[in-house]
């Protein structure tokens, strides 16, 4: 059984104008299927229906079964977002990251995690991720509004990572802030991470305008052209 399903999905705006139309999609254990496109063209919208956070028609499936089968909070830590650029909450990390361990959903859902993950402290394993990107141990304490891009993209990132929960990964531009060398460090934790049989991340989406991004970690490409998408067996140039 296929991962993730995603048949004849479209989305439209609150004024009725087509942002995207049938976008089908296959998503299997190993898969990092990369998302290309020019702005505008709908590829956050389409991430942000995977996770169950816009409104859309068509279908998607988790093993099978609608988000809504699941619980859509449940989902969400199933198939969970990374935005690119997350939005500067009040207070801390370490208060974000306070208040998702706390939630319920997050409870039960480690509650069904695989049986080889260890148990671990979430902070901590939150922040040796993010210390091996570079980020130093006191800005978990400094406010959000006070943090670099490539600081606030590092660290959600690794709470998405570290949280332990999901199977999808849907990553937005994960590394558009950062320089050559940590965007390549943080590849290669995320690809490490996909490839361990201690975690529960089985497949990734994950939007790039780079060319060679795509071509490093991308096994599937997916086209978003004119409100309508298209695989193709390499990234476009």
């Amino acid at each position: 059984m296929a991962l993730l399903s995603v048949r004849d999905l479209s989305c439209t705006t609150e004024e009725g104008t087509q942002i995207f139309s049938e976008v089908e999609l296959t998503l299997n254990e190993g898969d990092v299927v990369v998302v290309q496109g020019k702005s505008g063209c709908g590829k956050t919208t389409f991430l942000k229906c995977l996770a169950h956070l816009n409104l859309y028609d068509g279908h998607i499936l988790f093993y099978g079964k609608t988000p809504k089968s699941y619980g859509v909070p449940i989902y969400r830590t199933k198939v969970a977002y990374v935005p690119q650029r997350p939005p500067l909450l009040p207070g801390t990390p370490r208060d974000f990251l306070a208040t998702a361990t706390s939630f319920k959903a997050r409870k039960r859902a480690k509650g069904h995690s695989k049986d080889t993950v260890p148990p671990h402290d979430d902070f901590e394993h939150c922040l040796k991720i993010a210390r091996s990107w570079g980020i130093d141990s006191q800005l978990w304490d400094r406010d959000w509004s006070n943090l670099s891009g490539g600081e606030t993209q590092r660290i959600a990132l690794a709470i998405g990572i570290g949280l332990d929960t999901a199977e999808v990964l849907l990553l937005d531009e994960p590394t558009s802030a950062l320089d050559q060398d940590s965007c390549l460090q943080v590849e290669r934790q995320i690809l490490d991470t996909l490839n361990s049989s201690e975690s529960p991340l089985k497949a990734i989406v994950w939007i790039t305008h780079s060319p060679e991004q795509a071509n490093r970690v991308g096994t599937r490409f997916l086209q978003f052209s004119s409100g309508s998408s298209y695989e193709e067996p390499s990234p476009p140039v």
